[in-house]
């Protein structure tokens, strides 16, 4: 018997919950790498990891092995979730517990190899080692890995086999008990039974709006037509989202299995994985794993005798931020420009190609497999009456450590930025968290106590939406980021209704007159942008109200939420012309110091508008009426007498 035969019988005895016979155990333990004869070299390379050098780092490594004739495997996994510490590598020896390194960038492998290999504790920066096997031998003085701070407080469902399992490998899932709640679903629940099921753990869709899920699939599961279908929306176009991404490069085959139990459950045969064309090693690790998972039985026809059929298509989008919008979405997939339309009929009814669909994005579909394997008590027994279950966050910014944790619903804002992530960079003072992207809104220190769930967010002017946070320090010009987000959320706007077209962009236009210097001194000129801003409430309020789609209807949500906590610093940006974080470069003031210049002449000759006046070994003078502030006169003055204010 080969081993894709072996492993079909393993997976119907875990399903089955039959007590394995020890070669069966002892098969999957050498699946699962734990009873390896040989090194084994596991390396971070996942597009963060490959971002901070894995690919050298790699490259070393099999130079290495191969230089001193050592029968070692390398093996390439996802992100553990830990991105500033990249690149990661870990090493497994036989006998001995995995243990893993931060940083290994190529110049460090060597020497850690070489202590490695002797067995004795590199000088090298160690993250901790797995202890979940206690037969084999650990490594001295040096801690588990689920005690590092940053792992410690986390409850790990979605992400669980990230950054340890091989992503490319379905033996490896199956070892470790993938594909068994798949083979329970379709063997011991109805479709009713199952949509029940995930209705009754409180899961809900984790990608914006949080709708209940079972519910969802429920309207889908009553609705009468030959064809359904199911999508899984993979877009993630948010500026500082990359949950998914890194879900589906670590550990893409608990995706498939999600999807799979929700398109029976929902009487679908055929799936759709739309997923942004920007993310190649994401598609190239979910084609592999649909081609493994195809040979395997565990989709395609007639899965296991059940006479249930399910093909999975890969849909790559072009990047369109709107195609988060799941009508949008359906229009792309369906050929079409990608543009929202009105609801209802909601897709659940009439969706991809007139038939009932439902759409939820990678981390709800990946909770599915454990909701099933655990029981929906056990899901719902986590998080806040609400907010049921674990949230992925991806964390970037201002912050110490930057990169993913999951966490139980009802953690606080402050748990998270401060003993997980380690605070705020460089010692600088906590200013605010942009949450739910450009569609979402600022929490700030008041509200770094507040226990995050969906509803507890919106009542602070933020949101859930896929899971950003980005954090921001007492250097961030708010009203420069609100000025960010506009201009993202102008120039993806699909342009089809006019409150989103032309409100976003006269929203814009507004924050960029009052972060640029007045091209007069006239006295209204203050009162003019003052009016600028008060407009800009009146906007939000009608574009909130009269967009077409969920995305122009949060589109406002940047400015409102920065106006709400930061007004004072546009009226700085209106009334003093003055930017307090000096990230406004057009409202800098710029002067030159009499006592320091020696009157080179330099900044006079660059000043593109003539505004530097003086001669020749003379002290210079800048006329603040010409003056445009572009900092050519500071870049060039070699002599420190240019000030800026």
């Amino acid at each position: 018997m080969n081993t894709k035969s072996f492993l079909i019988q393993d997976v119907l005895e875990l399903s089955e919950k039959k007590e394995l016979k020890p070669e069966t155990i002892q098969r999957l333990r050498v699946i699962r790498n734990e009873d390896n004869k040989n090194p084994i070299i596991f390396v971070g390379a996942g597009t963060c990891g490959l971002g901070a050098g894995a690919g050298d780092t790699i490259r070393k490594i099999k130079a290495f092995v191969e230089a001193r004739k050592i029968k070692a495997e390398i093996i390439p996994v996802g992100c553990i979730g830990l991105c500033s510490s990249e690149p990661i590598m870990d090493v497994k020896l036989p006998g001995k517990k995995r243990i893993s390194f931060e940083k290994v960038t190529s110049d460090k492998v060597e020497a850690l190899l070489d202590s490695v290999f002797d067995e004795e504790r590199p000088e090298h920066p160690i993250l901790g080692q797995f202890t979940t096997d206690t037969a084999l031998a650990g490594w001295d003085e040096v801690p588990e890995i689920s005690d590092h701070p940053f792992f410690k407080p986390q409850v790990r469902i979605v992400l669980e086999n990230c950054g340890t399992i091989n992503p490319v490998s379905i033996e490896e899932y199956i070892a470790r008990g993938g594909y068994k709640a798949y083979l329970n679903s379709v063997k011991l629940f109805t479709q009713n039974e199952l949509c029940d099921f995930v209705e009754k753990s409180g899961l809900r869709g984790r990608g914006g709006g949080g709708f209940p899920t079972g519910k969802k699939w429920k309207f889908a599961l009553n609705t009468e037509a030959e064809q359904k279908y199911l999508i899984c929306n993979a877009d993630e176009g948010d500026p500082g989202a990359f949950m998914d991404r890194a879900v589906i490069e670590g550990d893409p085959h608990k995706l498939i299995e999600g999807m799979a139990i929700a398109a029976y459950a929902i009487g679908a045969d055929k799936a759709y994985i739309y997923i942004r064309a920007e993310y190649p090693l994401a598609i190239e690790r979910l084609t592999i794993a649909i081609k493994q998972a195809t040979e395997y039985g565990l989709i395609g026809k007639d899965i296991f005798g059940t006479g249930i059929n399910l093909d999975f298509i890969i849909k790559k989008g072009a990047g369109a931020f709107v195609c988060g919008e799941e009508t949008a979405l359906i229009h792309s997939i369906e050929g079409k420009r990608g543009m929202p339309r009105p609801r209802p009929p909601f897709p659940a009814v009439n969706g991809l190609f007139g038939k009932p669909t439902i759409i939820n994005n990678v981390e709800t579909f990946s909770n599915i497999p454990a909701i099933i394997n655990k029981g929906a008590n056990w899901f719902a027994s986590m998080g806040t009456n609400s907010s049921k279950g674990t949230k992925v966050f991806a964390l970037s910014g201002k912050i110490a450590t930057t990169g993913l944790v999951e966490i139980p619903m009802g953690t606080t804002i402050r748990d998270i930025i401060y003993k997980i992530a380690g605070g705020i960079a460089n010692g600088k003072k906590f200013k605010a968290v942009q949450m739910g992207g450009p569609s979402g809104g600022c929490v700030t220190e008041a509200n770094l106590d507040l226990p995050i769930d969906y509803e507890n967010l919106l009542g602070v002017g933020a949101m859930m939406g896929s899971g950003g946070m980005v954090v921001m320090d007492e250097d961030t010009c708010m009203v420069d980021v609100a000025k960010f987000f506009m201009d993202f959320i102008q120039r993806e706007s699909c342009g089809k209704c006019i409150p989103c077209r032309e409100g976003t962009r006269r929203m814009l236009e507004i924050l960029e007159s009052i972060t640029t210097k007045p091209k007069s001194r006239e006295t209204h000129e203050p009162f003019a942008r003052f009016k600028g801003v008060m407009q800009l409430e009146s906007l939000g309020k009608v574009i909130k109200d009269t967009s077409l789609c969920g995305l122009g209807q949060t589109a406002p949500n940047p400015i409102l939420s920065t106006l709400q906590w930061f007004r004072e610093e546009y009226e700085e940006h209106v009334f003093d012309k003055k930017c307090r974080a000096g990230v406004c470069t057009n409202l800098r003031e710029y002067s030159i110091d009499v006592d320091k210049c020696t009157g080179c002449t330099i900044c006079a000759k660059k000043c593109p508008t003539h505004a530097i006046i003086g001669g020749r070994k003379q002290p210079h003078f800048i006329i603040s009426d010409k003056c445009i502030s572009c900092g050519i006169c500071l870049e060039v003055c070699n002599f420190d007498a240019v000030k800026v204010s």
